[in-house]
């Protein structure tokens, strides 16, 4: 794939507990500690106190830095979908006997998995998101100014769930930008191949296509799986084309979510080689 603008993505480390090595992803709980935003002090800021919460210190201290550098420093919240009905089944067969013979049908006695949907419990935790992100609002966590979400139904209804109704800008309605790059690995897993444009724009009307999405899902193969490489640079293009026509809006350690949940990742954009990708500390 041909990246679509010469940009170089850093991820900036000492923010966020989830950048630390040493905070285990399977027993950090992003909605007590803040989404994992770090207490600590910046450097003094015009009308903004040490005494104001720290995501506003938080707020203020990025914007500083944006006046004074040329690189641009953007806050990216990433959220992983709740608990699908796929999921319930790799744990009911087992990983290998699902990714060897179950992934590749359409379901089993129990239901049906492609474009797989939430379950009761995947649900309930996009509730929790939702309850999450009201609690950081009234901590004064920056506005998100863009939302972008996966064509997979699972992701659809998670983002509904836990954006909708909120109190905060630009989600009044909540109409975020459905884009087709923005999935997980691909090809014969038929619960990653995404139901057609019209089935989607009829069940979730208050959503928007990005330009040139198509009717049927020409990405999944049914006969090959998208490798790690493939889905890297496949990101970093979507990475590209985000940061090159969104002017409001990577290098981080690898941090495994649990279904439904959040994490915040402060990136640098730059002028440079395209898929470039490193890490550093401010």
């Amino acid at each position: 794939m041909d990246s679509p603008a010469l940009l170089r993505f850093t991820a900036v480390t000492g923010y966020f507990q989830q950048d630390d090595p040493a905070t285990d992803p399977d027993t950090f709980d992003y909605v007590k500690s803040n989404f994992g935003l770090i207490e600590k002090l910046y450097d003094e800021h015009d009308g903004v106190e040490q005494t104001d919460s720290q995501w506003r210190r938080f707020d203020a201290h990025i914007q500083r830095l944006n006046d004074s550098e040329t690189k641009k420093l953007k806050v990216l919240f990433l959220g992983r979908h709740g608990e699908g009905v796929h999921n319930v089944a790799e744990r009911k067969y087992g990983t290998k006997k699902w990714d060897d013979y179950w992934s590749l049908q359409d379901g089993d006695e129990d239901g049906n998995w492609v474009d797989a949907r939430l379950t009761a419990q995947g649900r309930c935790q996009a509730q929790v998101a939702h309850a999450a992100w009201e609690q950081q609002i009234q901590a004064g966590i920056p506005s998100p100014e863009s939302y972008y979400v996966s064509p997979l139904n699972r992701c659809l209804e998670t983002a509904q769930i836990t954006f909708q109704g909120l109190t905060i800008p630009n989600t009044d309605p909540f109409k975020p930008t459905i884009k087709e790059l923005l999935r997980e690995t691909m090809g014969q897993h038929t619960c990653d191949r995404r139901s057609t444009a019209s089935e989607i724009a009829e069940e979730y009307p208050q959503y928007g296509f990005e330009a040139g999405f198509s009717e049927e899902d020409k990405l999944w193969d049914p006969e090959v799986r998208e490798s790690n490489e493939h889905r890297n640079e496949r990101l970093r293009c979507l990475l590209n084309d985000i940061f090159t026509h969104d002017e409001k809006v990577v290098g981080h350690r690898r941090f495994a979510l649990a279904t439904g949940a959040v994490i915040p990742v402060l990136v640098a954009v730059e002028k440079g080689p395209p898929g470039q990708i490193e890490s550093q500390s401010l």
